[in-house]
């Protein structure tokens, strides 16, 4: 065995071709973290350790390792070598031929300078060490540093063997919560079982989360389902369309697609079989792209169990309503054989469109499997609205009886109440104005009787969310907030929101709809309003107007302000007001603002009777679209 301060690391690509691809070859780190625990995979590991820390990213294996004195470190550095050439290299090694090899160009040990300038490499086999520094700017030796014996440790003390990758200083971010990384995870890379587990720790979250198995929170949200393949009938136990009697029409097992191509550089036929899965939601609400984030609303094409294109239903949609709720992923292996050419983009996010593989796929998706999954969808909107309309009849029924019941009790108590008034009023009182009073005061007195004031409270808006177009990105935050602790989207006025029923009615002035609601109402109850301040909401004459509105009815309100403006009276600016403010147009806040922003949401859905989530899990929420900054 060599020893280490004899290694030499070189690698064998131009200088300026590595300053060039490593930061452009990659545009998220998720798609990073894939490729590294794809290469982990390929080392036969067992488990792949995320650790996101304060200045580093690292990923560490306990896979093969590589070994310099065997060549492995050599291969390594070879950058677009090809590391599937024959039917015997598509097999991990040591893996007794149970796991296809993912990997193929060589290129994703790449992806790590995508996020770093610099990248630690630190290697463990058969307590063999090596460790070098990946950059992006070497020298015309392409001599890479080694890292010293002493510090070639994984940060994971039980790894003995297997490879770390460090990525120093790194440019992107992950989420700040691991549930927000494993849910992106799950997406990119689906090959997660007993035998192959991601572990994920973060400073935010140092409580360790594992990654074993599917995640079925996708599948339990499903209205219609259709599984190709028997290795994926067993999404059938995580399915509940709500409608167990019409499962047969909801839930469809299928045998995998096949179909036989033939290519024009060799005369050999070939089989495209399709497996997996393809699914369409209940409902869309809640399911928005986040930031940085994966749209939940997606169809992946996987091959050898690594994402080959996230998203194809640009591709293969036409457009038409129903596609907003189909997600699903297809594994067609035949787009990584070994003996036919890669068709993958030189960009690792997609495919080749004019490759045989490539069209035939897209046709049966397009054609077939697309508009069958689409009609479920519409037949389960049918079903969905056809229980809607029964219970709604049913309790136009219930109150119809309760309502009848209530007049003949107000008909006989009124009657009553003016009986006595007349027989012991006064003979000289008795005059037509007199008894006009008489009369009204007992009607309006046994009015409540009817539970008209009850119903109209019932049925009126809750909450305004008062702000200025300039501040839609905070405004935004507020609204998806509040949808996130069950306030329904008909309870909120938000002139700027994506949903109609937020929005003022199309053909209704703004001040005449609000006068609906501060002035000319029967009901007492008084309007929630959030108010959105900042510089450009105290010079709108509509935000300011509403201002003078809220205060006039004497309403509870809540501010949530702009840095670093600050609020004026009438608004209640005695009391603790929320702050943040944007950062390259996302709202970005201090910890100690978090914490405050979840308060107030949670005090406003608690003074209005909804059942809010916990502090805890709507800070984590509120993380997932901000930026969470040190000082203002």
């Amino acid at each position: 065995m060599s020893q280490l301060a004899d290694h030499e690391y070189q690698i064998s690509i131009d200088n300026r071709i590595l300053e060039l691809l490593g930061p452009n070859l990659y545009t998220n780190i998720y798609y990073v973290l894939a490729e590294l625990i794809a290469n982990a995979y390929d080392a036969n590991a067992h488990d792949v350790y995320i650790i996101d820390e304060k200045d580093k990213i690292i990923v560490e294996d306990n896979g093969n390792g590589m070994s310099y004195d065997n060549g492995d470190i050599a291969k390594y550095l070879n950058v677009a070598a090809e590391t599937r050439k024959t039917a015997e290299d598509s097999y991990v090694q040591g893996s007794n031929k149970t796991r296809r090899k993912i990997g193929r160009k060589g290129i994703g040990k790449l992806s790590a300078l995508s996020v770093s300038d610099e990248v630690n490499i630190k290697t463990i086999c058969n307590g063999e060490k090596s460790g070098f520094v990946l950059s992006r700017h070497i020298d015309k030796t392409q001599k890479l540093k080694p890292i010293p014996e002493k510090d070639i440790k994984f940060k994971v003390p039980n790894i003995t063997h297997g490879t770390s990758v460090v990525m120093l200083n790194p440019k992107y971010d992950l989420h700040k919560t691991t549930a927000a990384i494993k849910k992106n995870l799950i997406k990119l890379f689906p090959l997660i079982d007993s035998g192959f587990k991601i572990h994920i720790k973060t400073l935010q979250s140092p409580k360790e989360i594992v990654l074993e198995d599917f995640n079925e929170e996708i599948i339990t949200n499903l209205g219609a389902l259709i599984t190709l393949g028997d290795e994926f009938k067993f999404l059938a136990k995580y399915f509940d369309s709500g409608f167990p009697h019409k499962t047969d029409k909801l839930l469809n097992h299928k045998a995998a697609y096949q179909k036989q191509l033939t290519f024009k550089s060799s005369n050999q036929k070939y089989t495209l079989e399709v497996k997996g899965w393809i699914g369409a939601y209940r409902t869309s609400r809640g399911r928005k792209a986040e930031h940085t984030d994966f749209p939940d609303n997606f169809l992946s094409i996987i091959a050898n169990g690594k994402l080959g294109d996230y998203n194809i239903l640009p591709i293969v949609g036409q457009n038409r309503l129903g596609e907003v709720y189909v997600v699903g992923q297809l594994h067609a292996d035949l787009f990584e054989e070994t003996t036919l050419p890669d068709m993958a983009l030189s960009n690792r996010q997609g495919y080749k469109s004019d490759d045989p593989r490539y069209i035939a796929l897209m046709k049966y998706i397009s054609k077939e499997l697309l508009p069958e999954i689409i009609e479920m969808r519409t037949l389960w909107a049918t079903f969905h609205k056809a229980q809607q309309d029964s219970e709604k009849m049913s309790r136009l029924k219930k109150d119809e009886d309760e309502f009848r019941g209530k007049v003949e009790k107000y008909k006989e108590t009124a009657a009553s109440e003016i009986s006595k008034e007349l027989i012991f009023a006064p003979s000289c009182d008795l005059g037509k104005d007199n008894i006009k009073k008489i009369v009204t005061d007992n009607l309006n007195g046994t009015m409540a009787i009817l539970g008209i004031k009850q119903k109209i409270d019932a049925q009126k808006k809750k909450i305004l969310i008062s702000h200025s177009g300039a501040d839609k990105p905070l405004a935004d935050l507020i609204f998806n907030m509040l949808e996130f602790n069950n306030v329904p989207y008909a309870d909120i006025i938000y002139t700027n929101s994506e949903h109609a029923e937020s929005r003022v009615p199309e053909g209704t002035g703004i001040f005449s709809y609000l006068r609906k609601f501060f002035v000319d109402s029967y009901s007492t109850e008084k309007i929630y309003v959030i108010y959105v301040t900042s510089k450009q909401m105290s010079q709108a004459w509509n935000p300011v107007t509403e201002v003078g509105a809220g205060w006039i009815t004497k309403r509870k309100h809540k501010i949530f302000n702009s840095y670093p403006y600050h609020p004026q009276a009438p608004l209640d600016i005695a009391s603790e007001w929320h702050t943040s403010s944007y950062l390259n147009g996302v709202v970005s806040m201090t910890e100690k603002d978090v914490d405050i922003f979840a308060e107030k949401i949670i005090a406003v859905c608690s003074d209005l009777n909804y059942q809010n989530k916990t502090k805890v899990l709507n800070k984590d929420e509120i993380k997932k679209h901000v930026t969470v900054v040190e000082h203002y």
